[in-house]
């Protein structure tokens, strides 16, 4: 599967139709979201289920997680598995739920229902801003408050009325949870960074505009829903223990908040104790975390953002590159000795030339695009001898002629 490439939805339905029971109750699903780290709004992993050809970036990661989770939450609540139907109920929570007012959802809801723009509908809630442009120098690029959007779509699959009233409440309280959890301890650079994370995420709600007060607390004492409070709490923990430590001041936060939910000691505990193995595991994974120099931290998030456009457009590249005999021949020699300097602008200018035929590498042609080619050479190999489409789906003809060849036989 390839989360960047038509058809990767339908590739999905296909992946997940056989899939029935493997999330038993709500409760398995959300214990799989939060190790994949879709709960705490840091994807680090996806279904190993789901097989992806390329190393999936963060966003990608986003995606399928999101994906699933909405799947399998209407599948849980609904007690069926059709995904045809499952398309027309995400895009009538989607349209209740008036997302449509962003301009470029209000263009897809407005069209054909088909798994073509459930991926547009998808990727415009994982991203933060639809600029491609600023999402390439920018690492933090993703939503993350999406399982908002789960918990909202569960509300709605159980006729829960006034579904955009739900979804404020939940962002509310959620950011109001996070801004006095970070009250409540020492501030440093990733505490900022976390904050900034959240309030970029906000999509029913504006941040400017709400209350901080303390206020929030009455609203959560009346909150019935136990998966809610089960994901308030999870985000309270996440905010206190991303520095690997929990004082006394943040611990009475946590269990003040979590007795308020009507979780007993034990509960809070496992939840402190879930987000610390989480962090062990995955601190080199996440992203916001890292504290690296400036010129580090452009290099790698260039690198990862070539390393998709180029893998994720591989066929048109081996097409042009075929075209190119004298570049592959000049790529190939450079990789067992020096170029010399002549022969390194003949293989910039025709690469740019390659760039201009393919429209999602316009990125190279920018000012500076020159030092992103080192990257693009490196890439080479794995593009030469690749020929594929992962998300290709056999036809339901082609599924009853083998069929019914294996009955004959």
């Amino acid at each position: 599967m390839n989360p960047s490439g038509p058809g990767w939805i339908n590739k999905f339905g296909e992946v997940v139709r056989n899939k029935a029971g493997i999330y038993s109750d709500f409760s398995t699903l959300y214990t799989s979201l939060k190790e994949y780290g879709f709960v705490y709004g840091m994807n680090v992993e996806t279904p190993s289920y789901i097989s992806i050809e390329h190393s999936p970036s963060e966003d990608e990661r986003a995606k399928i997680n999101l994906l699933t989770a909405l799947y399998f939450t209407f599948a849980l609540e609904r007690q069926e598995h059709s995904f045809d139907d499952f398309l027309e109920t995400i895009f009538e929570f989607y349209k209740e739920l008036k997302v449509s007012q962003i301009s470029l959802l209000n263009k897809i809801l407005t069209g054909s229902k088909t798994s073509a723009q459930l991926e547009k509908l998808i990727e415009s809630r994982v991203y933060l801003d639809d600029n491609v442009i600023s999402r390439t120098f920018n690492s933090i690029i993703t939503n993350s408050l999406l399982f908002i959007d789960v918990l909202t779509f569960r509300y709605f699959l159980r006729d829960g009325k006034e579904i955009v009233k739900e979804a404020q409440k939940l962002e509310y309280l959620a950011i109001n949870i996070t801004y006095h959890a970070l009250n409540a301890k020492e501030k440093n650079k990733a505490d900022e960074k976390l904050s900034q994370l959240f309030a970029a995420s906000l999509t029913f709600i504006d941040e400017d505009k709400e209350r901080f007060d303390g206020s929030y607390r009455e609203i959560l004492l009346n909150n019935c829903s136990p998966w809610e409070n089960q994901y308030f709490l999870d985000v309270a923990c996440l905010t206190v223990w991303e520095d690997y430590s929990l004082d006394y001041k943040e611990s009475q936060f946590i269990y003040g908040i979590g007795k308020d939910m009507g979780f007993t000691d034990k509960q809070i505990a496992t939840s402190l104790e879930d987000i610390t193995i989480f962090f062990k595991k995955n601190i080199k994974k996440i992203s916001f975390l890292k504290d690296t120099n400036m010129a580090v931290q452009f290099y790698d998030s260039m690198s990862r953002v070539v390393n998709k456009l180029i893998l994720r457009n591989s066929k048109r590249l081996q097409k042009e590159l075929a075209e190119s005999k004298e570049l592959v021949f000049l790529i190939s020699k450079g990789a067992v000795k020096d170029l010399s300097a002549d022969e390194k602008k003949k293989v910039q200018d025709q690469l740019v030339d390659v760039f201009k035929s393919v429209p999602s590498l316009a990125i190279f042609l920018l000012p500076g695009g020159a030092v992103l080619l080192p990257i693009f050479i490196k890439l080479i190999p794995a593009l030469l001898p690749s020929s594929f489409d992962e998300n290709r789906v056999a036809k339901k003809e082609e599924n009853t002629q083998k069929t019914d060849y294996k009955k004959n036989l």
